[in-house]
């Protein structure tokens, strides 16, 4: 009997006829949609989500996601097309992103901060098929809508201050409530997008993130493994679900282990305090400035908190002083430091709990499924010690940046990505981020472009020009600070500043502190010296 070579075993699949091969693709499946419906059909009596007096098993929280999904294949959505949404978290937010995985059709969550020409951009540059809204954002969003180029078919409303849906617009609980709750029997490859996430990056436009099941679904397990989470954790979802950190570092690892997720529409102190001690939740994400705000808090000395045992941060580095504040006050609770970027998924280290302290302002090792190292200009590996870009290469890397294939080779470059943050790596490994690398801002776990801001502030008449960065702040980590030189003869104000932003940036991305000079310090070459000002203005925050 002659054996088969190794060649004719790989090329025997080609050889399948279409039905096995999809029979085989099925089989297969391991998409987040197929995450989901596993873990439905494990514990399909534990509950999966709490918002308000929603509460929904596993069961239900699938069924809920067929539903959904058929309702928008009735509406036309189609595999590959874009679906905006723009809102709070809630219930349907977290139904609609496994919908649409379910059908193939790629979610585009939409910071709901951005005002109406920046959330025109993203519809018009995605090329959104629809749009689901909440209620409270609903006029800037239909003034967005109708200010795009891009026609907009498929519109959703989510009530959750309770307005009715405007004309044009459907109520979405009726998509996830009625209707056929078969599964839509669609075969997605685990490598297909199946999210799109706008990032503003270091550029004056934001870019579309592409990251597919197989990019999110094997951060999850680097999450799992290096963030001691599991099926028992009860956990707080209160950041913002349009951001990755919270809707892939947390919410659908939670999903993906069976864990119980409790869905509030905003981080506020009080009400995460008394949610943890209501719902004995174990475990809490949160970026520095609001675990600040929940120290802070005066109901923090009087709910009983003793339930909590996981915590975790990122965005910005934990100031040390609140770090020994919170093993002081929770003792028993374990902190690990997340770091990473949206086109990892977004996860790239992790600070573990036991090093806290001896290794304050550290962004840790490289995660489970992630090698990280810091390059020169020239994509050589700097020595230990040595300031250098770092650089990543995982499969929890996106796929690139959508419609735009200059940004994805310049960020791919030598197989490897690049993440425009400055590190250090120590003898042991470990990762501290020293700078960004083209003057990214993070503001209360924001990311916010420099050049963005002072594009929107040279558009005033008045001004000659304006160089914006980050300072140290007690609250945001660091403030979006703008030192302005006004053209000859012009008196400007603050206030005439901050008015003229009002109507073009989103108030996270507005200055908080705006100066005034008669010129900026800049080398021989003409390149505007930020360091400087950042030194200079480095105690702004302190002294107003």
């Amino acid at each position: 009997m002659k054996k088969s070579t190794g060649r004719e075993s790989a090329g025997r699949e080609s050889s399948f006829t279409e039905s096995t091969q999809a029979a085989v693709a099925t089989a297969r499946g391991n998409t987040i949609s197929d995450m989901l419906h596993r873990t439905a059909a494990r514990t399909p009596d534990k509950v999966a989500v709490i918002d308000g007096d929603v509460r929904l098993t596993y069961a239900e929280f699938d069924a809920a996601v067929n539903r959904c999904a058929n309702a928008l294949t009735a509406r036309g959505l189609a595999r590959g097309d874009r679906l905006a949404l723009i809102s709070h978290n809630s219930w349907q937010f977290a139904v609609l992103n496994f919908a649409c995985a379910r059908i193939g059709a790629i979610l585009v969550p939409i910071n709901f901060g951005l005002g109406v020409s920046e959330i025109a951009f993203i519809l018009d540059h995605s090329q959104a098929s629809g749009v689901v809204v909440e209620d409270a954002l609903g006029p800037t969003v239909i003034e967005a809508v109708a200010t795009a180029g891009t026609p907009i078919d498929i519109r959703g409303w989510i009530p959750l201050a309770g307005t009715q849906a405007p004309q044009g617009y459907e109520p979405v609980a009726e998509w996830m409530t009625t209707g056929d709750a078969s599964a839509p029997g669609i075969v997605i490859d685990d490598d297909e997008p199946v999210r799109m996430m706008y990032t503003s990056g270091t550029e004056s436009r934001p870019k579309g993130v592409l990251l597919s099941s197989k990019s999110l679904m094997t951060q999850y397990v680097s999450c799992i493994v290096d963030g001691g989470m599991e099926g028992s954790d009860v956990e707080i979802h209160a950041l913002p679900m349009y951001h990755c950190a919270q809707l892939d570092c947390f919410f659908s690892v939670d999903v993906y282990l069976g864990a119980t997720s409790i869905i509030l529409h905003a981080p506020d102190a009080a009400t995460m305090l008394a949610t943890i001690e209501a719902e004995r939740v174990t475990k809490l994400f949160c970026p520095p400035t609001v675990w600040i705000s929940l120290l802070r808090h005066p109901d923090f000395d009087t709910r009983d908190l003793s339930s909590l045992r996981k915590g975790y941060y990122g965005a910005a580095a934990m100031p040390v002083e609140v770090l020994r504040e919170l093993a002081r006050r929770l003792p028993d609770v374990r902190l690990w430091n997340f770091y990473g970027q949206t086109e990892m998924s977004p996860l790239a280290t992790i600070l573990q709990p036991h090093e806290q302290l001896d290794r304050a302002g550290s962004a840790g090792r490289a995660a489970l499924n992630v090698e990280t190292r810091v390059v020169d200009d020239e994509d050589n590996p700097v020595p230990v010690g040595e300031v250098g870009e770092i650089v990543h290469r995982s499969p929890h890397a996106a796929l690139g940046y959508y419609a735009d294939e200059d940004k994805t080779a310049e960020a791919f470059r030598n197989g490897w990505f690049h993440s425009g943050d400055l590190g250090v790596i120590d003898k042991d490994g470990y990762l501290s981020v020293v700078d960004r690398k083209k003057d990214m801002i993070k503001t209360g776990g924001e990311n916010v472009a420099s050049r963005e801001v002072e594009e929107a502030i040279y558009l005033h008449d008045g001004v000659a020009e304006v160089a914006v960065f980050g300072v140290p702040h007690p609250k945001w980590i660091e403030a979006v600070t703008a030192v302005v030189v006004p053209k000859d003869g012009v008196v400007l104000s603050e206030d005439e500043v901050m008015e003229h932003l009002s109507s073009i940036l989103a108030p996270y991305k507005r200055p908080k502190f705006v100066v005034f000079a008669e010129a900026l310090p800049k080398n021989p070459s003409g390149k505007i010296l930020k360091k400087n000002l950042r030194v200079e203005h480095a105690e702004i925050a302190g002294s107003s």
